[in-house]
């Protein structure tokens, strides 16, 4: 994954690969920069470029930060302790759903100690755009069309710990997020039914910030829509 930085003119002022486990706003910290503003996600599989405003950052130089403990997940299997954990990448693209009914949001299959809610979207399939990958995703979850807006954002997260089948997992997820609306709103429902999600719902506006989300969700729908 290629990530690039460029100023308002265009010039690129920053490039480089993303490593595993890596941030990109960490790692343009690192290089003296800081981003301004998510611009483009394009390309497939190796070929994905993400794209960002950048400006000179003369504050300090972070310390990467070191992979969390995953501990919402089953225990491993019989005989998998002592295994070294399998590094694995999951690039993924979310949505923001806006619509006359509220926030579209999207419940996860596997039960979690607080709040399994989160944005409708999912993990890009081979040769897939991240745009596609987001309607198609959201069709998937949720049963609605959208318009799709701008990219908003990209979080990652690295943590080390048991996938649901018991594999011990060095896991980097990066998650890219666009803001949407649907025109034509519906009652939510699953299509791909046995998938990673269990329902589907619109919340209200003047109360998502309440609502049972997960803690992870919660925190970065709140600061990048709050």
């Amino acid at each position: 994954m290629r990530i690039v930085g460029q100023d308002r003119s265009g010039q690129i002022l920053a490039e480089f690969d993303l490593g595993h486990g890596e941030d990109p706003t960490e790692q343009f910290r690192i290089r003296g920069f800081r981003t301004v503003q998510a611009l483009t996600a394009v390309g497939a599989d190796g070929d994905l470029t993400i794209s960002w405003r950048v400006e000179p950052d003369p504050g300090p130089t972070p310390v990467p930060q070191a992979p969390t403990t995953r501990e919402d997940v089953p225990p491993p299997e019989p005989g998998a302790d002592g295994a070294e954990a399998v590094r694995r990448q999951r690039v993924a693209a979310y949505a923001w759903v806006e619509s006359s009914r509220g926030i579209l949001a999207s419940e996860f299959y596997r039960p979690a100690p607080v709040g399994r809610w989160g944005l409708p979207g999912g993990g890009i399939d081979p040769g897939e755009e991240p745009v596609d990958a987001v309607h198609r995703e959201v069709m998937e979850e949720t049963s609605q069309t959208i318009d799709l807006g701008e990219l908003v954002g990209v979080d990652t997260g690295h943590w080390i710990g048991h996938s649901p089948t018991g594999v011990l997992e060095d896991f980097h997820a990066v998650r890219i997020i666009y803001r949407a609306h649907c025109p034509e709103p519906t009652d939510p429902v699953v299509i791909d039914v046995g998938g990673t999600t269990s329902a589907a719902t619109w919340f209200p506006y003047d109360s998502w910030p309440d609502q049972p989300w997960n803690p992870n969700w919660l925190e970065i729908v709140t600061r990048l829509f709050g």
